[in-house]
C-alpha cells in the first residue's frame, strides 16, 4: 500500500511536470477497462512490480484523440491529432486476483472545438508487460455525447510496434464513407495487419498470412514421419493455413519445422486470435497438451498392467458406471507429473483411484441398455446422430433386388425405388482407391462400404443390406470384391450383420473427422479468418458481420496441427485411415464446392429435398419429413439468411456499390486466389458482384462456423464416446465361415468384437478426446450474442434483435418437436432428444448449443 501511494504521488508529479494530467476548461473524461497481465498469468508478478516502477518514472499507459473531422496537413492529412493523455493512478487501482476480471481506469483529455468530434485513439503502453484492453469510453462528448470503442485486444509495450496501437470508435463505414481524417489510420491499419510477408513472426505480433499445410510431417524424426505437403498442388489441393514462420526441417526444406512439446505454446498465432487466458489454461494445461503429455503415458501405462482388451460390453460400461481400479504404484509413478485437477477431471478419481468417465447420453437410460445396437438406432443417426450429412438417395445400385424386397414392408424394389423410399450411406469410392495401402501399411484392416436404408411409414429408416468391400487387381486395373449383409437378430448371423454395422460406422468415423468435421469447417474456414483481417478494416460492415464467427478458431487450428492430425498424433493412432488421413481429406477436398455448403444445396445435391428449399414453407420437399438435423438446420439457416440479408441490405443500397467497394473487392479476390487458391478457377464461385452474391456468402460463412460446426462437433461425446457405437478403428476382417475366427464368434461373440475392433488403449484415447472435445465452456459465446456497443447503427441493432428473437423461437419449436411421439427421429430408442441446433446451450458435455465460432472450450 505504501508502495502504491508513493507510486501514485510521484506519478502525479511526474503527469504536472510532462502536461500529461494537466487539467483544462474543455476536459472530455473516459474509462477504459483493461485485464492486466498479472491477473491473467500467477508468474508474471515481475512485470507488475516493473510496472509500478516506470509509472513512478513517467512511463505510463498513454492515450491521444484522433479528430473524424478535421485533417492536419502537418499529419499526412490524417485526423489532428489531442494532447497526450495517461491512465490515471495506476499503481492505486485494484487489480482482482481472479483470472479474466477487470481493472477500471479513469482518463481526462484536453478538447476545443476545433478538434472536432474524436473517431480513433492512439494508445502506447510504455510499461514492460502487455495487457489485454477491452474496451475504452468517452463520456459528454460535445456534440456526441458518450462514444464507444471496443477494442479486445492485446497491447504489447510500445517500443514492439512500428505503428503505436489505434483503435477506432463503434462507428461502421464503407471504404468511402470513411471520414477523410480517419482514412490514413484505416489503411495503415490494414497494412500493419497484412505484413510484408518475410521474417519471423514473435509471440504478440498481430500479422496475418498464408501458409501450406507442409507442417504435418517430422522427417527430422524418420521417414516414416514424413507427409506430403497439402494445398499449393493439383495432386494434394487444400485451403490454406496462417503462416507461422518456422524455419524448414533440416532433412526436407519443403516441411516445416515443428516444436517440441513443451514449447506447443509457442506456435505463432496472431496474438488477437489466441485464446483468452481463461480458457487457455483451461484448453492447454488440462486438456490436450495435458492429454498428450501425461494422460496419454498414463492410459499406456494402465492398459500394460491389463489384459490389453476389453473381452466384454461390461468390461466399457465399467468406465463409465464403475470405473476400474488404477494401481497404487501406477498412481504413485505418476503423481508427480499430473496435477490433481486433470486427474479429476480426466479419471474423475473419487479417493478410490478409479478410471472413470462421465456417462455417454446414448447409455444413461438404463431401462434398455442396448437400444444402440438396434437396427432403428443405427439408421436414426443418419439423421439426427453425429455426422448426418451424408444420407442421399438411391437411384440405382448393385445390390440385387434379391438381398433387399424381402425388407420393403411389401414394395418391390421398382415400388420403393420410383417412391423415393431408398436411401444410401455410401463409403466406397472415397475409401477404395487407399483401401489396399491401408489395409497393408497399417494396422488397420477393413472394407469399403455401402449402405441401403429403407423409409418406413412411420419416418424411420431400416438399414437392408450392407455391402462391404475389397479391392481386387484386374488386369491393370483395381477392381473389388464384394460381399453383401442383410439383417439378422440372433445367434452367429446376428453378430456378423452387428459386425457389418460396426464396419460401417469405423469408415463413417473416420470420414467424419477428417472430412465433415476437420476439413469442412476447421480447416475451410481458415482462409476466411485470414483474409477477413487482412482486408477489410475492423470499421467495414462485413468485418463486424463475421468476426465474432471466428473467435479462436486458428489457434485451435493450430494446435490441432501440432496433437491431433500432426504425424503419429491422436488422429492417425485412433482413426481408420492411419498415415493417411490427412492425404484422403486433401483428395476429398477436390470435390469441395463453396455454394454446396449451403443447407438448402446440399440437401438439394443429396435428393433428399425433392427440390429447392427457398424457405421454410417449402420443409415438405424434404424426403424424409422427420429428419432432425435438416429441419432445425433449415430454421437455423434461414434465421441466419435473414439476419444477414436485413445487415447488408442496410449498407449496400445498390449492387453497384457492392461492385465499387475496394475492401470487398480484395477479400473476394484474395479468398478464392489466395487462401483457397487451389480451387481458385472453379465455375462456382459467386462473382461478387451483387448484393444476392454478398448475402449468399456470408450466410455460408456463418453457418460453416456456427451451426455445421455445432452439429458436427458437440455431439461426439454422446455417440462416440461409448466406442462399441462408434468405433474408430477395425485391425481384423470380418470372420468368414469354416475359420478358427468363425467358431470363436460362435463361442463368444463379445470378445472377438473386440478383438476385431479397436483396442483398449485407442478407445480409452478416444474416450478421453471426445470428452474434450465436447465440451461447452462457462463463457461459451452462442449464436446471435454480441459485444455490447458492437455498432451505432440503429437499423442492424434493431436487425440483431429481431435475429436473437426468432432464434429463441427455434428454441421451443426444438423443445416441442422433442417431445413429439409421433417424430421418432427426434429421440430414437437411446432416448436422447436431438439437441446440437439448439440455438443456446449448457455448460459442459451438454450437447446442446451453437457456438458463434469454431471454438473448442473446456468447462
Amino acid at each position: 500500500m505504501i508502495l502504491g501511494n508513493l507510486a501514485s504521488s510521484v506519478g502525479n508529479v511526474v503527469g504536472d511536470i510532462t502536461g500529461l494530467n494537466k487539467p483544462s476548461k474543455n476536459t472530455i473524461t473516459g474509462s477504459v477497462v483493461i485485464v492486466k497481465k498479472n491477473v491473467l498469468d500467477f508468474t508474471a508478478v515481475h512485470s507488475t512490480v516493473a510496472d509500478s516502477l516506470f509509472e513512478l518514472l513517467g512511463n505510463q499507459v498513454s492515450l491521444q484523440l484522433v479528430s473524424a473531422q478535421n485533417p492536419d496537413p502537418a499529419n499526412e492529412n490524417g485526423g489532428k491529432l489531442g494532447k497526450l493523455a495517461a491512465l490515471e493512478y495506476w499503481n492505486l487501482t485494484y487489480t482482482p486476483l481472479l483470472a479474466g476480471d477487470d481493472s477500471l481506469y479513469k482518463v481526462s483529455f484536453e478538447w476545443d472545438e476545433e478538434f472536432g468530434i474524436p473517431g480513433a485513439i492512439i494508445l502506447r503502453n510504455n510499461h514492460t508487460a502487455e495487457f489485454f484492453l477491452k474496451t475504452i469510453t468517452l463520456e459528454n462528448v460535445p456534440g456526441e455525447g458518450r462514444i464507444h470503442f471496443v477494442c479486445n485486444s492485446w497491447v504489447y509495450p510500445d517500443r514492439r510496434y512500428k505503428k503505436p496501437r489505434i483503435f477506432f470508435s463503434n462507428k461502421t463505414y464503407l471504404p468511402h464513407e470513411t471520414p477523410a481524417a480517419l482514412r490514413k489510420y484505416r489503411e495503415e491499419e490494414l497494412q500493419v495487419l497484412r505484413g510484408d510477408g518475410t521474417g519471423q513472426l514473435k509471440t504478440g505480433d498481430r500479422v496475418y498470412d498464408y501458409a501450406l499445410y507442409n507442417d504435418l510431417g517430422d522427417p527430422d524424426k524418420g521417414a516414416d514421419l514424413a507427409r506430403p505437403v497439402l494445398g499449393g498442388s493439383a495432386q494434394y489441393p487444400y485451403p490454406r493455413r496462417g503462416r507461422t514462420s518456422r524455419p524448414p526441417s533440416k532433412t526436407d526444406p519443403k516441411t516445416e519445422s515443428r516444436l517440441f512439446l513443451p514449447n506447443i505454446l509457442n506456435v505463432y498465432v496472431p496474438r488477437d486470435e489466441q485464446f483468452a487466458h481463461l480458457k487457455l489454461s483451461d484448453f492447454i494445461a488440462y486438456n490436450l497438451k495435458g492429454l498428450v503429455n501425461q494422460i496419454i503415458p498414463l492410459l499406456e501405462a494402465f492398459v500394460n498392467y491389463t489384459p490389453n482388451e476389453f473381452d466384454s460390453f461390461k468390461d466399457v460400461d465399467n468406465l463409465f458406471f464403475n470405473g476400474l481400479p488404477l494401481p497404487t504404484d501406477l498412481i504413485n509413478q505418476v503423481a508427480n507429473n499430473i496435477p490433481l485437477e486433470m486427474m479429476g477431471e480426466f479419471f474423475r478419481s473419487d479417493g478410490q483411484q478409479l478410471l472413470k468417465f462421465p456417462v455417454p447420453k446414448l447409455i444413461e437410460d438404463r431401462s434398455n441398455p442396448f437400444a444402440w445396437r438396434t437396427d432403428e438406432e443405427f439408421g436414426r443417426e443418419m439423421l439426427a446422430g453425429l455426422n448426418p450429412l451424408l444420407i442421399q438417395l438411391l437411384k440405382d445400385s448393385s445390390i440385387t433386388k434379391q438381398d433387399i424386397e424381402y425388407n420393403l414392408d411389401g414394395l418391390t424394389v421398382e415400388e420403393a425405388l420410383s417412391r423415393k423410399r431408398l436411401f444410401i450411406l455410401d463409403h466406397h469410392d472415397t475409401i477404395m482407391p487407399y483401401l489396399q495401402t491401408i489395409n497393408e501399411y497399417t494396422e488397420a484392416k477393413t472394407y469399403a462400404s455401402r449402405t441401403i436404408l429403407f423409409l418406413r411409414g412411420d419416418g424411420t429408416l431400416k438399414p437392408v443390406a450392407i455391402e462391404l468391400s475389397l479391392p481386387k487387381m484386374e488386369e491393370d486395373k483395381i477392381g473389388c470384391v464384394n460381399k453383401v449383409y442383410t439383417p439378422a437378430e440372433h445367434g452367429v448371423e446376428g453378430w456378423i450383420w452387428m459386425l457389418a454395422k460396426a464396419f460401417v460406422n469405423v469408415n463413417d468415423s473416420g470420414h467424419h473427422q477428417l472430412v465433415s468435421h476437420w476439413l469442412n469447417t476447421h480447416a475451410v474456414i481458415e482462409p476466411f479468418v485470414i483474409a477477413t483481417n487482412r482486408q477489410l478494416s475492423v470499421v467495414h460492415p462485413i468485418y463486424k458481420l463475421l468476426h465474432p464467427h471466428f473467435r479462436d478458431t486458428m489457434t485451435i487450428n493450430a494446435l490441432a496441427r501440432e496433437l491431433l492430425i500432426n504425424a503419429n498424433g491422436i488422429i492417425e493412432g485412433t482413426f481408420c485411415p492411419g498415415k493417411y488421413s490427412l492425404e484422403m481429406s486433401s483428395v476429398i477436398y477436390k470435390s469441395w464446392n463453396f455454394m454446396d455448403q449451403a443447407l438448402p444445396n446440399d440437401l438439394k445435391k443429396r435428393g433428399i429435398a425433392d427440390g429447392d428449399i427457398k424457405s421454410l414453407d417449402d420443409l415438405d420437399r424434404l424426403l424424409i419429413k422427420d429428419y432432425p438435423y435438416a429441419v432445425d438446420g433449415l430454421k437455423i439457416w434461414f434465421a441466419i439468411e435473414k439476419w444477414v440479408r436485413d445487415y447488408c441490405s442496410f449498407y449496400y443500397k445498390t449492387d453497384e456499390m457492392v461492385q465499387r467497394d475496394p475492401e470487398l473487392q480484395a477479400w473476394w479476390k484474395e479468398l478464392r486466389e489466395v487462401g483457397h487458391g487451389d480451387k481458385k478457377d472453379e465455375p462456382w464461385w459467386p462473382k461478387m458482384q451483387n448484393l444476392e452474391d454478398l448475402i449468399q456468402s456470408c450466410t455460408i460463412i456463418i453457418w460453416i462456423a456456427s451451426a455445421l460446426h455445432a452439429a458436427v462437433n458437440y455431439g461426439q461425446y454422446a455417440y462416440g464416446g461409448y466406442f462399441p457405437n462408434r468405433p474408430t478403428l477395425s485391425r481384423r476382417f470380418m470372420p468368414e465361415k469354416g475359420t478358427p475366427e468363425y467358431a470363436e464368434l460362435e463361442k463368444n461373440p463379445e470378445k472377438v468384437f473386440f478383438r476385431i475392433m479397436s483396442s483398449q488403449l485407442q478407445c480409452l484415447i478416444v474416450i478421453t478426446v471426445v470428452e474434450t472435445l465436447s465440451n461447452h465452456a462457462s463463457d461459451e459465446v452462442y449464436l446471435g450474442q454480441r459485444t455490447p456497443n458492437w455498432t451505432t447503427d440503429a437499423v442492424p441493432l434493431q436487425a440483431s434483435d429481431a435475429f436473437n428473437r426468432r432464434l429463441a423461437e427455434i428454441d421451443g419449436e426444438i423443445l416441442k418437436m422433442n417431445i413429439d411421439k409421433k417424430l421418432k427421429n427426434r429421440v430414437g430408442p437411446v432416448n436422447v432428444p436431438y439437441n446440437l441446433l439448439h440455438p443456446t446451450g449448457e455448460i459442459g458435455i451438454s450437447g446442446k448449443g451453437i457456438p458463434n465460432s469454431i471454438s473448442i472450450k473446456f468447462k
